[in-house]
């Protein structure tokens, strides 16, 4: 699969899980949500491997990356974010999440000694002026004392666990271990350590069977979880997470729209404004000027990866 067509279906599915997520509140504790979504997604992915004879045996070293993933990729992030979207919109939490992508420029630099160009930087920019754009509502309301900071917190922490979660997954690759078996084991490990804490907090593994919350929980699991992860740390893998990580501040443009629908989000010349920077800032990050040589040598090589080929077997059915 295309790095085009990957980075697109990550923006397309994750600017929409954030609507999702607002069905999965209410009876059921967020933490408990946490747990049923990646529970489920491991089953799912396990079966696949044992169903296809995919190798699923690593050694120490390799669990321990997992355990890692599991618990920042798919444990504490989106407990935060579950937490978050009590005290504000799906779409304003998808816009301060996508302060992540700095974040990731930040931390590629740190742990891989990363240099993100020119155009990298003022993309990552102009892509943020637009988010504050966006976000001009809502910062003029803001005061200390209500809880849309808390709501802002909570996401903005929930961003940097992320980041280092991609730092992980970046890593894994780099050490050759396959998506497919990271994620399932990853997803494994998230849902095991979520659990406990859901256990230590005293909360009910109570499952709401209202259809929202069902739909919206097997939306969550086939494309947020299993397609979505797939193909951004696909992504991730061949581009890096300092431009990856652009699809974060793509999504809340889905996120918006998605909100003119289901929460009465009016147009504004803000809005307008924002989405068209973000989209310009788009093109400066993700063009691969002076290097779509090395480029296309990491996509063949991922591509030629037979655990890629696994996952896009997996994942292609599920886009269709």
């Amino acid at each position: 699969m295309s790095n085009r067509l990957l980075y697109i279906v990550t923006v397309l599915i994750w600017g929409s899980t954030w609507i999702a997520i607002e069905y999965q509140l209410g009876v059921v504790a967020p933490v408990v949500s946490v747990f049923f979504r990646y529970a489920i997604a491991a089953v799912l992915l396990f079966g696949w491997c044992l169903a296809t004879g995919i190798n699923l045996r690593f050694g120490r070293n390799a669990h321990i990356r997992f355990l890692l993933l599991g618990l920042l990729l798919f444990c504490l992030n989106y407990i935060l974010t579950y937490q978050a979207q009590q005290h504000i919109t799906s779409a304003l939490s998808a816009i301060v999440f996508s302060t992540m992508l700095w974040m990731n420029l930040i931390n590629a630099r740190i742990f891989f000694g990363t240099r993100s160009g020119a155009s990298v930087w003022f993309g990552s920019v102009v892509g943020i002026v637009g988010i504050l754009l966006l976000f001009v509502p809502q910062v003029e309301d803001l005061k200390l004392t209500d809880t849309t900071v808390l709501g802002a917190l909570l996401c903005l922490l929930g961003a940097f666990i992320a980041s280092l979660g991609n730092m992980v997954s970046q890593g894994a690759q780099n050490a050759g271990l396959p998506i497919l078996q990271s994620n399932a084991w990853g997803m494994f490990y998230g849902a095991l350590l979520t659990g406990g804490i859901a256990f230590a907090e005293g909360e009910r593994f109570a499952m709401d069977w209202s259809a929202p919350y069902l739909l919206s929980l097997s939306f969550l699991v086939i494309f947020g979880s299993i397609a979505a992860f797939g193909a951004y740390l696909t992504l991730l893998g061949r581009i890096g997470a300092h431009k990856a990580g652009y699809a974060l501040v793509m999504f809340p443009v889905v996120a918006l729209v998605i909100s003119f629908f289901f929460e009465g989000l009016d147009p504004s010349w803000n809005i307008f404004l924002g989405i068209g920077l973000v989209l310009l800032g788009n093109l400066f990050v993700l063009r691969d000027r002076g290097k779509r040589a090395s480029l296309a040598a990491a996509e063949g090589s991922a591509c030629g990866n037979a655990s890629s080929d696994d996952y896009e077997r997996l994942s292609l059915p599920t886009r269709t």
